[in-house]
C-alpha cells in the first residue's frame, strides 16, 4: 500500500471578493481537526491616534471622518461626545435629535451598500453585484435607492455624505435650511417602502444555520433601540458605563496580523447589528417588531446568516425614526454652544453601523490631544470572527474542496461586514493539509 505522505495545498486569491481592506485567511489542517486558523491583517498600521496627539480638540472630528469612508459620523460623534462630557456641554434636545438623523442615515446607507452589493451575489448565487445585476436588476436599484436616502440625511448637517465637515463639540457649523430639510423628509418617506420590501426580502432567503453560543456585546438603553450612547451591556449580564469599558476590554497583538484584538474578560465577543438586535429587540417600536414578527423574523439569534436580517430590519427601524425626525420639522436657533477647554481624561462609545467604538483622550487645558485610544467595531469582531470560523468550518467539513472552503470562510467572514484597519480586503487563503 502506497503510503500518505503530507500534502500542502496553498491557494492564492488576488482580492477577495466584497471585503474591504486587505487580510488573508491561513488554515492548517490534519484529519478532520483544524490545527491553525487566523484571520490575518497585513496592512500598515494607520498611526491615527499618534496623528491626533498634539492637535487642538476642534481638529479631532475632521481627523476622525478619515478613519472610514463608510461611517466617519460614528468616529467623529464618539470623539465629539466624549470631550463634551469632559468640557460639561449638555445639548439642547433638538441638537441631539439632528446627530440623531446623523447617525441613521450613516447606518441606512452602510447597511444597504453591504446587504446589496456584498452580501446579496452570496445568497443569489453570483460571484459579484455587476453579474447579479444583469439578473436581478431590482436588487441594486433598491440598494441605490436606500443609499440614497441614506447619504442624503449624513449630508443634511454634515455638508457631505463622505467626511462630513458639519460636526463639532457643542454642537454643528450650522443648522440646515428648510427648503433641502423638506427634500430629505421626501427621500425618507419613498425610501421606506423599499425598506420594509427588503426585510420581506431577506426573510425570504435561504440560510445557512451553523449556530452556536457566543457572547455579544452592544449598548443599550432603557426605552428605546440604542445608538448614540447608553450602557455597555452583554448577553452575559454585563452592563457597564464607558468609563467601565476599560475595565473589562483589552486589545493585544497577535503575531500573525498588524490589526490588535479585543477580547472582554479574556474571551471573544460579538458587536454589530446582530447584537443589538439580540439585545434590544423588544426596544423597537411596535410598528417595527410587528413587521419582523410578520416575516417569521425572531431575536434574540445565535445564527450570524441571521445578521442579513437584522440590518434589513435596523434600516426600516432608522427610515422610521428619520422620518418621525424630519416631521417636526426643520429647527431654528443656535447650530452651537459655547465651549471652554479644561484639562482632563474623557471616553465614550457609540454605535457605528459595524458595533461598538470606544474613544478615550487625555486633553491638556488649551484641549490639545495628549493621548489617545481609538477602538473600532472590526478589531473588537476579529477574535470573533477566528472562532467562528474555526467551529463553522469544522461543522462544514473538512472534506469538501479547497475551492468550497474557500468560498464558505469568505461568505462566513462577509456576516460580519468586516472594515479592518477600517478597510480590508480578504486577499490570501492558504491551507495545509495533512
Amino acid at each position: 500500500m502506497k503510503k500518505k505522505g503530507k500534502r500542502r495545498i496553498s491557494l492564492k486569491v488576488p482580492f477577495v471578493t466584497r471585503l474591504e481592506g486587505e487580510g488573508s485567511l491561513e488554515l492548517s489542517a490534519r484529519g478532520n481537526s483544524i490545527d491553525k486558523l487566523h484571520l490575518a491583517i497585513f496592512e500598515p498600521p494607520r498611526l491615527f491616534e499618534k496623528f491626533l496627539e498634539g492637535r487642538d480638540y476642534r481638529e479631532v472630528p475632521d481627523l476622525n471622518a478619515r478613519i472610514c469612508g463608510i461611517c466617519p459620523m460614528a468616529y467623529q460623534l464618539t470623539s465629539i461626545q466624549a470631550m463634551e462630557q469632559l468640557f460639561d456641554i449638555t445639548l439642547p434636545t433638538h441638537l441631539v435629535q439632528l446627530r440623531t438623523l446623523m447617525n441613521l442615515g450613516e447606518w441606512v446607507q452602510s447597511h444597504a451598500l453591504h446587504i446589496h452589493f456584498l452580501a446579496a451575489p452570496d445568497f443569489l448565487g453570483f460571484d459579484h453585484a455587476l453579474a447579479m445585476a444583469k439578473q436581478h436588476p431590482e436588487v441594486l436599484r433598491r440598494g441605490m435607492q436606500l443609499q440614497e436616502a441614506g447619504n442624503a440625511l449624513m449630508a443634511l448637517l454634515g455638508g457631505r455624505s463622505v467626511h462630513p465637515v458639519g460636526l463639532q463639540v457643542g454642537g454643528f457649523g450650522r443648522l440646515p435650511d428648510v427648503e433641502r430639510w423638506d427634500e430629505v423628509r421626501r427621500l425618507v418617506e419613498q425610501a421606506l417602502p423599499a425598506a420594509e420590501q427588503l426585510v420581506h426580502w431577506t426573510a425570504e432567503l435561504t440560510l445557512p444555520d451553523y449556530s452556536h453560543d457566543f457572547t455579544w456585546v452592544s449598548l443599550t438603553e432603557p426605552d428605546s433601540y440604542a445608538i448614540n450612547g447608553g450602557l455597555i451591556t452583554s448577553s452575559k449580564g454585563l452592563s457597564l458605563s464607558h468609563d467601565e469599558y476599560a475595565g473589562h476590554f483589552a486589545e493585544h497583538q497577535e503575531p500573525h496580523s498588524t490589526a490588535l484584538y479585543s477580547l472582554l474578560d479574556g474571551k471573544d465577543y460579538l458587536v454589530g447589528p446582530l447584537a443589538r438586535m439580540n439585545n434590544s429587540f423588544a426596544l423597537l417600536p411596535d410598528e417595527v417588531k410587528n413587521l419582523a414578527r410578520e416575516c417569521g423574523l425572531d431575536f434574540p439569534s445565535r445564527n450570524m446568516f441571521t445578521s442579513i436580517q437584522a440590518r434589513a430590519l435596523e434600516i426600516y427601524w432608522a427610515l422610521f425614526e428619520a422620518r418621525w425626525l424630519l416631521a417636526m420639522g426643520c429647527p431654528t436657533g443656535e447650530a452651537c454652544l459655547p465651549v471652554t477647554p479644561r484639562a482632563g481624561e474623557c471616553c465614550f462609545c457609540t454605535e457605528a453601523p459595524r458595533g461598538l467604538i470606544y474613544h478615550r483622550y487625555r486633553l491638556d487645558e488649551q484641549g490639545r490631544v495628549l493621548s489617545c485610544t481609538i477602538i473600532p467595531p472590526t478589531s473588537q469582531n476579529q477574535a470573533r470572527i477566528e472562532q467562528d470560523l474555526k467551529t463553522s468550518v469544522s461543522r462544514f467539513g473538512l472534506s469538501h474542496s479547497d475551492r468550497e472552503l474557500k468560498l464558505f470562510c469568505e461568505r462566513l467572514i462577509r456576516n460580519y461586514d468586516p472594515c479592518i484597519s477600517c478597510s480590508t480586503h480578504f486577499l490570501q487563503f492558504k491551507i495545509w493539509r495533512d
